[in-house]
């Protein structure tokens, strides 16, 4: 017997008091609701409606149990609806990005893995949620910045890629004959906050200290942030986007530092299966890497 069709009858009759009202309700006929009703009845061997010339009375037993009825046939109603959900799901790949990792870089990798899946989810965070996204289940894979720490997740190897400083455009930096880092010292540092993923934040500092500037970190979470701060002439930035920036006049971007400054990305992901894409994606960043 299908517990949760009769189940339905039983609540339809319970409420609507009447067995043709509540065979309308579940558009069928009468006869079929009246006798899933009794054979329901004889599988739990209780009466739950009374049939009265007026319609349909809960018996004692019927009051007791409709509470419960309705909950089995929600509880139905959502499990079938997530199952459905997750099969729907199974046809997307849900991948991240770290933070500020630039449009060139996502869009490059959006169109990779449109070329193997189906449909795709895709977030920007900071590598220390999207490790514990991955780690979770709820992300397939993510392109994150390295050094970080990734736990038993599987990685795929470091892709170095060459990032510009984008300066404000008044500033003395972009004339210079020979532009270095710490002639940027006057300005903020736009940055992702330290706690988006320490080991490579702190990695960076270091690096443009050992190249002559001790960077006054200025933390920004998007990417409209750091082109405010950059334009309005009090702040510096890295990014991989400098060849798109050109068309931006209050912005320039320079070729400085380019050891001190790289992005260093790797893929990570959990599960066996996305072992495929994984490399792919790292594929298309090596691609990134030699035409920067």
């Amino acid at each position: 017997m299908d517990l949760i069709r009769h189940l339905r009858f039983f609540v339809a009759v319970a409420e609507e008091g009447h067995f043709g009202e509540a065979a309308a309700r579940l558009e069928m006929t009468q006869p079929p609701v009246s006798q899933g009703l009794r054979r329901l009845e004889k599988q739990l061997g209780l009466q739950l409606i009374r049939r009265t010339t007026r319609g349909a009375e809960l018996t004692d037993a019927g009051r007791e149990l409709l509470p419960r009825a309705r909950l089995l046939i929600d509880d139905a109603s959502r499990f079938l609806g997530e199952a459905r959900r997750l099969h729907e799901h199974t046809e997307v790949l849900r991948w991240g990005v770290a933070s500020l990792v630039g449009a060139t870089i996502t869009a490059t990798l959006a169109r990779r893995i449109a070329g193997v899946a189906p449909g795709q989810d895709t977030v920007s965070a900071s590598t220390v949620n999207l490790i514990e996204q991955v780690s979770a289940g709820t992300l397939d894979l993510a392109v994150v910045e390295t050094p970080c720490v990734t736990g038993p997740l599987t990685t795929e190897p470091v892709v170095v890629l060459r990032r510009s400083v984008m300066a404000p455009a008044t500033h003395p930096v972009t004339t210079a004959a020979r532009p270095r880092l710490r002639h940027l010292a006057g300005l903020r540092f736009c940055h992702t906050p330290r706690s988006f993923n320490p080991p490579a934040h702190d990695q960076l500092m270091d690096r443009l200290r050992e190249s002559g500037l001790d960077p006054r970190p200025h933390p920004v979470t998007s990417a409209d942030q750091l082109m405010a701060a950059v334009a309005a002439g009090h702040a510096f930035a890295l990014t991989v986007d400098g060849d798109a920036l050109t068309t931006v006049d209050a912005v320039r971007c320079l070729p400085v530092g380019r050891d001190a400054t790289a992005l260093r990305l790797r893929v990570v992901y959990r599960e066996p299966g996305f072992s495929e894409v994984a490399e792919a994606l790292t594929a298309a960043l090596y691609r990134i890497g030699r035409t920067s």
